[in-house]
């Protein structure tokens, strides 16, 4: 009966330990999750506001946006969220998410501004899995070469100018590693044919428009 009675406090014992454990690790995942999620976020709020520096605005980059369905930005039918940056109420810069699916080691997940005019007002990389010393170059940290992009705008759709120089273009390679730059200028290059195709649209965004359109 001792016996029993020892395996039973020794089983209920356990159980109890065992939802203990799983409550234990539920909290660290949603507290983990959170944590990402607000790190995301402040990345991207960083790159956006060196995009667009806050003190040339006077909106919330974060909070004016639009969803759009655009294939040839992110590769996918997922609804894309634009950024606005406003003065006056007016769009003046309109900040794109772009993927470039053809990095040497994946996806390269970009942002990159577009002036009213068509020009390019910067471009950074949020996240890639480049490899270090080559690839990763495309990260501000580790050169300015992304840079290289701000105040150029495109003749036209076919300008053969927005291709690494390799390809006959204007752009740097960096040594030993082709594949990245030229994955990146494609992806800002359809970036910048986006935004020509769908300008009227985009800069007549009014405040009103933009809280429809996310809805």
């Amino acid at each position: 009966m001792q016996f029993y009675s020892a395996m039973k406090t020794s089983t209920l014992a356990i159980s109890l330990f065992a939802v203990v454990c799983a409550a234990v690790i539920a909290v660290t995942q949603v507290t983990t999750k959170d944590q990402i999620a607000k790190n995301e976020r402040e990345q991207r709020a960083k790159a956006l506001y060196e995009i667009v520096p806050k003190s040339t605005i006077d909106n919330d980059l974060l909070e004016d946006t639009i969803e759009v369905i655009a294939p040839e930005l992110q590769g996918n039918e997922q609804p894309a969220t634009v950024y606005l940056a406003r003065k006056g109420g007016i769009v003046k810069t309109v900040i794109l998410p772009l993927v470039a699916p053809d990095g040497y080691s994946g996806n390269i997940h970009i942002i990159a501004g577009i002036n009213a005019d068509g020009s390019v007002a910067g471009v950074r990389v949020l996240a890639h899995k480049e490899t270090p010393g080559l690839g990763d170059k495309v990260d501000t940290k580790k050169s300015d070469w992304i840079f290289s992009f701000d105040g150029l705008s495109k003749t036209s759709k076919d300008d053969d100018r927005w291709a690494v120089k390799k390809d006959g273009g204007q752009f740097d390679q960096f040594t030993g590693a082709t594949i990245t730059p030229r994955a990146v200028v494609n992806a800002v290059s359809r970036g910048v044919d986006y935004f020509t195709e769908n300008r009227t649209v985009l800069l007549q965004q009014t405040n009103e428009q933009t809280a429809e359109v996310a809805k």
